[in-house]
């Protein structure tokens, strides 16, 4: 088995890749920990999944690979062909370790409650990997259980969600649990060195910013209103295509070069303007959501971050982060690399011939926390860095300026009333199956 060639291959690509990703040696021996007893006097750590596609499946991948003393012993997920399927994917991927896979027949859970039966499996870490729009409350079931937990990005996909997030996580550090966020450039060396000279102040006071994650539709939709029993089935089914579930792509995937502009200013925005629309994704089974947003971001200090993120074929790309300061100027391509210019002087950061898999060195930051018992909580910065996409989302669909304390209390909940495959979701299609989209200067937002 080998290493992946790229670091920037996605977690929704696992399946895909799985024979390439097993556990082996070598891959072990890159990020691994050392076994050791963590608490309750064992050593192994017993890792439970919630949300069996891709990405969770990723996820579990990344999970084992960075820490041995690990392995899966319950899954779970909305749908019983993905937990099956997810479950087979990982089990091929550490064929060669099949110890590490330890789920039997009554630790699998399917329905729109197997959240908590995961949780409620004697697990020692929850990875919550669905769609984004669950996360608010699985995420609280979870600390009220008093577990560790890893979530992936976004945390929410409303200002309702991320406050239900922000409150849980005052539990979760009262009871001392690790809790990670799926923004693995915090873990990424490049970035972590990049980012340090710019608090050091090698580019003086960061004045603007410009950030962008410009490409192409990541996944087409998966099945077809026949394919499906009704319609929750059908927008679970293609759940990037609903805001309620993903929080449009500015969200669900934007949120990462977001992330980094709050990070270089050790905040958030508090305002921001924006426009956006849906151009060339047009057709009726794209859902609701935009193809494209612009945004410009306020920091309390003045300064400005413009962001783009768009989603259409033959166009320039670009998933990248800049800043602008008083000395000098930073910029940092994902998977090409990071420069800074002050002056005559300029800074490459320097692999040194190594790869850099961040999505295993985070799982191996918060395995060493949890085995030596140090605080570990990264909720703060990702909610953060959720409701700066989310309020971008809000002012190019409304068309009008959002403040950051607005957007946080926006009393607008997206998630249906009611979960089960009988209910309806709060966005109905049309006669013809066409969804209402959002118009700028007419839709309310706030």
């Amino acid at each position: 088995m080998s290493l992946p060639q790229n670091e920037r291959t996605s977690r929704r690509d696992f399946m895909k890749t799985s024979t390439t990703v097993a556990v082996g040696a070598g891959l072990l021996s890159s990020v691994a920990l050392s076994p050791r007893a963590y608490a309750k006097g064992n050593d192994t750590i017993r890792v439970g999944l919630v949300g069996a596609g891709g990405r969770g499946c990723g996820a579990v991948g990344d999970c084992l690979t960075a820490n041995p003393a690990t392995k899966l012993v319950a899954i779970g997920d909305v749908f019983e062909d993905r937990l099956h399927a997810g479950l087979d994917g990982v089990t091929s991927a550490f064929s060669s370790h099949p110890g590490r896979i330890a789920v039997d027949e009554a630790h699998r859970f399917s329905g729109f409650d197997a959240y908590q039966k995961v949780i409620n499996s004697d697990v020692d870490l929850v990875i919550l990997a669905t769609p984004p729009g669950f996360r608010p409350f699985h995420f609280e079931a979870a600390v009220n259980a008093g577990k560790n937990i890893f979530m992936e990005k976004p945390v929410a996909v409303d200002g309702p969600g991320v406050r239900r997030v922000l409150a849980a996580n005052e539990i979760a550090k009262a009871k001392n649990l690790k809790v990670g966020v799926g923004l693995q450039r915090h873990h990424q060396p490049m970035y972590l060195e990049s980012i340090e000279r710019i608090h050091n102040g090698e580019i003086g006071d960061v004045v603007a910013m410009r950030v962008y994650w410009n490409g192409t539709t990541p996944w087409d939709p998966r099945k077809t209103r026949e394919q499906c029993k009704g319609e929750m089935e059908y927008q679970l089914r293609n759940w990037y295509y609903y805001v309620w579930l993903c929080g449009d792509h500015i969200v669900e995937q934007h949120i990462h070069n977001l992330d980094v502009g709050n990070w270089i200013k050790k905040g958030h925005p508090v305002k921001c303007w924006g426009m956006g629309g849906r151009q060339v994704r047009t057709d009726k089974k794209y859902g609701e959501i935009f193809d494209h947003h612009a945004v410009e971001y306020e920091y309390a200090d003045g300064t400005r971050m413009f962001s783009q993120c768009r989603q259409m074929p033959s166009n320039w790309n670009s998933v990248s982060e800049h800043a602008i300061g008083t000395k000098g100027t930073f910029d940092i391509t994902d998977g090409s690399g990071s420069k800074i210019k002050s002056g005559s002087h300029e800074w490459r950061y320097d692999r040194h011939g190594r790869h850099e898999f961040p999505y295993r060195i985070e799982h191996a930051d918060m395995g060493a926390a949890i085995r030596d018992d140090h605080p570990y909580n990264e909720v703060e910065y990702g909610a953060h860095s959720t409701l700066t996409a989310i309020m971008g989302r809000m002012a190019t669909y409304g068309g009008k300026p959002v403040d950051w304390d607005d957007a946080l209390n926006s009393q607008i909940v997206l998630a249906p009333e009611r979960f089960a495959f009988d209910a309806e979701p709060r966005v109905m299609p049309f006669p013809d199956g066409s969804y209402p989209v959002a118009i700028p200067g007419v839709t309310k937002t706030v």
